[in-house]
């Protein structure tokens, strides 16, 4: 079941002029960090080697590593269980979620959600905030 697709951003809103692998930049942050913090799935584990050593090393980006290894698609198959588990919970949500804290963190001035960088640089902000709600989660989670 997919979680996020690219290609779900490109109508309606989507900023005239923009490369429509802007419209993955949000969903390969999520995956970089969670690559990053062992929380890929087995698939990727498997049949995805370099591309994860890549993404670990910084030498490519998450939205890279969703265009060449997942098709453009965040899927359940691209997490580990406890990666899907805090998915399900954070990512989806409209207040309080991924998209809020994504828009918080990197939004600033920009025209859209579309126009963020994708960079080590922002990944790095946005990593921080992830980290810091994923805490949160397990600490609530295990109540």
């Amino acid at each position: 079941m997919s979680i996020d697709r690219a290609d779900w951003h490109y109508g309606g809103e989507y900023p005239e002029g923009l490369p429509p692998e802007n419209g993955g930049t949000h969903i390969g942050m999520f995956l970089a960090w969670a690559i990053i913090r062992d929380l890929v799935g087995d698939l990727h584990v498997e049949e995805s080697v370099a591309a994860l050593a890549a993404v670990r090393e910084r030498r490519m980006t998450g939205r890279e590593f969703l265009f060449s290894e997942c098709d453009e698609k965040f899927t359940e198959e691209d997490l580990s269980d406890l990666g899907n588990a805090f998915a399900a919970d954070y990512y989806p949500r409209d207040e309080g979620g991924f998209f809020s804290d994504y828009e918080a963190t990197l939004g600033g001035d920009l025209p859209t959600l579309y126009h963020v960088d994708d960079t080590w640089e922002n990944f790095d902000r946005l990593a921080a905030v992830l980290d810091a709600r994923f805490v949160e989660w397990r600490r609530v989670s295990a109540r």
